[in-house]
């Protein structure tokens, strides 16, 4: 039978594409569809999840095809090659993350530092920063037009802002992966901060979407989403950071990011003091506090994961653009617990 031929891959066991644990997957989904589930072919959740996004493919369609065609290897590198450009920088990447052997930054001398002491101090106050230019006007200029040019968006003709496409789902956008999009991931000012407020260096890049929030209408209304958290609530609540960059000038009234400046201080007391009819994630953060933050095209901004967060309606004249990126360690714990 066919698993008498397939053994569980080393982690570190790459193939053409040149990224590790790849084949421990492909070994992992060949076997468990011959009936061999045990201890050796369980997958870790992190790392599955992290090659993915540095190939820019998703989960569930890659197992639907090596479930159905059953391919070798090599097949299966073929076909990923096949669905799409694959990043060199995401790769090595996440193959420098696996392999960190200090993931602790260490040595860390001054003129790396993005954020200096009193950025620092306002993070640790307010839970977020905003750290200025940290891609040039260019690759703005890029960016939207890449953006635009997918949704079939005129930025001078108010009337394309609100059609249908099938890549919008309300103010998100199905756009995961282009070169420009990469580039900007890989920002050395995104990079720098995110290992300093980390203090690791085994930090992968999330493979995520981009928005467009255009203005309210008299036929259009923001549809969301309004503050949340993208945590579980299970005490303790881990440091994590989010991020997003700004790719049009936003001031508070254009669909400015939002939250409530400070929370991540408060939480746990929060939590404790709430009453158990009360759901937290339905509680009305306006009761809280909240903020707009207002910044300037490509200007990039961090928060704790603690912190209740949000787009806002869109009351100026030109859309809000943005694409989200976060760098989280590949060796971190995984909630199994939602609340």
């Amino acid at each position: 039978m066919l698993k008498k031929h397939i053994s569980m891959a080393k982690e570190e066991e790459q193939g053409k594409l040149g990224i590790a644990y790849l084949k421990t997957i492909w070994a992992s989904v060949m076997l468990q569809k011959e009936g061999v589930v045990n201890e050796s072919t369980q997958l870790k959740h992190n790392y599955v999840t992290a090659v993915f996004d540095a190939l820019g493919i998703g989960i569930e369609p890659t197992y639907k095809y090596v479930f159905e065609s059953s391919p070798s290897f090599e097949q299966f590198e073929d076909w990923i090659l096949s669905n799409g450009q694959v990043s060199q920088e995401m790769i090595n990447l996440f193959n420098l993350a696996i392999s960190s052997s200090n993931q602790k930054l260490q040595d860390q001398t001054t003129e790396n530092n993005v954020l200096d002491k009193k950025a620092l101090d306002h993070w640790d106050k307010e839970g977020y920063i905003i750290i200025p230019n940290a891609i040039t006007e260019d690759d703005i200029e890029a960016s939207l037009d890449v953006i635009y040019t997918h949704l079939q968006i005129d930025p001078n003709d108010t009337s394309t802002w609100y059609e249908d496409h099938p890549l919008k789902q309300g103010i998100m956008v199905q756009l995961f992966r282009h070169p420009q999009l990469d580039k900007n991931r890989f920002s050395k000012k995104i990079q720098q901060a995110y290992k300093q407020l980390w203090q690791r260096t085994d930090l992968i890049v999330s493979n995520d979407r981009v928005s467009f929030n255009p203005p309210e209408t008299d036929t259009y209304k923001f549809p969301g989403p309004n503050l949340h958290w993208d945590v579980s609530l299970k005490r303790p609540i881990p440091f994590g950071l989010q991020g997003l960059l700004y790719l049009t000038d936003t001031p508070e009234n254009q669909g400015a990011f939002t939250l409530v400046p400070g929370f991540h201080r408060k939480i746990d007391s929060w939590l404790e003091n709430l009453p158990h009819t009360v759901n937290p994630r339905t509680y009305d953060f306006q009761q809280l506090g909240t903020k707009p933050i207002a910044a300037k095209a490509g200007d990039f901004i961090i928060w704790n994961q603690m912190l209740p967060h949000g787009s806002s309606p869109n009351t100026g004249i030109q859309p809000r653009v943005v694409q989200y990126i976060n760098y989280q360690p590949i060796h971190r714990e995984i909630e199994t617990e939602w609340i």
